[in-house]
């Protein structure tokens, strides 16, 4: 099997087992929080897209990689990290624009990953010296994609996700009472 072959099987294989543990372990647990609560685990995987500017330190990669696509794939990370990093403050103070930032934040990071994406299969990717980034791609990017697909599915479902921002109240005949 060749380099490009493995490169592409080891991030299917990935985003098959990210989807699975989002699906099996963490989906079920934050479809109990509100909508703040939930945006917000998921936006943190992608503050950490910041790694992506590693592609522009010197020598670290393949030097025979086109630089305007190493330039474009860096910075477009950059932002998309710093949108989220900003998603999840506006979250946590429960500002009014969070919402339509989290969308403006996940359109601008599927859109950079889809130009990625470009850039990779344009390139042969595989076929150059990628030193310790080829993990940021097989492992890190298919955990991005699956964060962005859950962002998308939680923001789509926001008008009926529960809105509350503190525990409900717990009701007297919910109340249990310990005898001795």
């Amino acid at each position: 099997m060749d380099s490009v072959a493995i490169f592409w099987l080891q991030i299917l294989v990935s985003l098959g087992v990210f989807s699975l543990v989002t699906v099996w372990y963490v989906w079920p647990r934050l479809t109990k929080l509100p909508l703040n609560s939930v945006l917000t685990p998921l936006a943190w995987v992608q503050v950490f897209r910041y790694v992506g500017m590693t592609l522009l330190v010197k020598g670290f990669v393949d030097p025979r990689l086109n630089h305007h696509d190493l330039v474009i794939t860096a910075y477009g990370d950059l932002v998309a990290a710093t949108l989220f990093l900003a998603s999840i403050l506006a979250l946590r103070i429960n500002w009014r624009g969070a919402i339509p930032l989290v969308w403006v934040a996940n359109t601008w990071g599927v859109v950079d990953l889809l130009n990625a994406v470009r850039s990779a299969i344009e390139s042969t990717l595989p076929d150059y010296h990628l030193a310790s980034f080829w993990w940021v791609y097989v492992l890190f990017a298919p955990m991005v994609i699956v964060s962005h697909i859950a962002i998308y599915i939680a923001l789509c479902k926001s008008r009926t996700w529960k809105q509350v921002t503190v525990p409900d109240q717990v009701t007297d005949s919910e109340k249990v009472t310990v005898s001795g």
